[in-house]
């Protein structure tokens, strides 16, 4: 079976991951569409064995650290991506306030065109970065790449400050972030 781009080798290993909206366009500058992200993530860890281990949603992407628990990681991210690229394209579409509404969905639909396994939008690239975390040093790289990305990019001071991120999990002391974290 096809893995959609992934690279999952060893089924049983964490991987980080980045997924990139489709030209890079800065989605999620808005919450409605940060949460449908976030419940997706919810869903999948509920009802279809994902392990999050570290998160952060950006702009125009989002990083994972995960593994799964029957180990079909491939299989779940195959059905987040298909699920919340439905969804947000919907959301977009039905938001009288989205001033972007037609130059995205312009965008969606080209980028649908070019790929001849969609029949209309295509919300997430299909070069996904994945990475096996195959040493302790290097999970501690991506970790902190992860946690660090919105402080780097000017958006928060202190990694911890950043909602959308499980960096609040781990230095956030009493915190709780917005999805369960299983710790590295």
């Amino acid at each position: 079976m096809s893995t959609g781009g992934y690279k999952i080798r060893n089924k049983d290993a964490i991987h980080f991951i980045t997924f990139a909206v489709v030209e890079w366009i800065d989605i999620f500058t808005r919450k409605d569409y940060r949460d449908i992200v976030i419940e997706s993530v919810r869903f999948c860890q509920k009802e279809k064995g994902l392990i999050v281990y570290a998160w952060c949603i950006m702009s125009n992407h989002m990083h994972l650290i995960v593994s799964a628990r029957d180990s079909n990681l491939s299989d779940i991210l195959r059905y987040f991506k298909k699920y919340t690229g439905k969804q947000i394209i919907a959301e977009i579409e039905n938001n009288k306030l989205e001033s972007r509404k037609e130059w995205m969905l312009g965008q969606f639909r080209e980028q649908g065109q070019k790929n001849s396994r969609n029949t209309n939008y295509q919300f997430w690239r299909q070069d996904n970065q994945s990475k096996e975390l195959y040493s302790p040093g290097f999970i501690v790289q991506k970790l902190n790449y992860v946690h660090n990305n919105p402080a780097e990019a000017g958006i928060v001071e202190r990694p911890e400050h950043y909602l959308y991120s499980s960096a609040r999990d781990y230095y956030g002391g009493n915190r709780v972030g917005l999805l369960q974290v299983d710790f590295l």
